[in-house]
């Protein structure tokens, strides 16, 4: 029961907080092709790192 009690308050709060990251989000004007290459270069590090199992 403690563990519900200490979870369910960070679980709340970590819903908050993306809805009101989103709604930023959607009224900022953002380069979205740079965040897409970005994300996109991060994904190939860790597949390439997964794949050799060096890095």
């Amino acid at each position: 029961m403690i563990r519900f009690v200490i979870i369910l308050p960070i679980v709340v709060l970590a819903w908050v907080l993306l809805v009101k990251l989103i709604k930023e989000l959607k009224s900022a004007n953002i380069d979205w092709t740079g965040v897409t290459t970005i994300i996109g270069f991060i994904a190939l590090a860790f597949w390439l790192r997964h794949i050799t199992g060096m890095g």
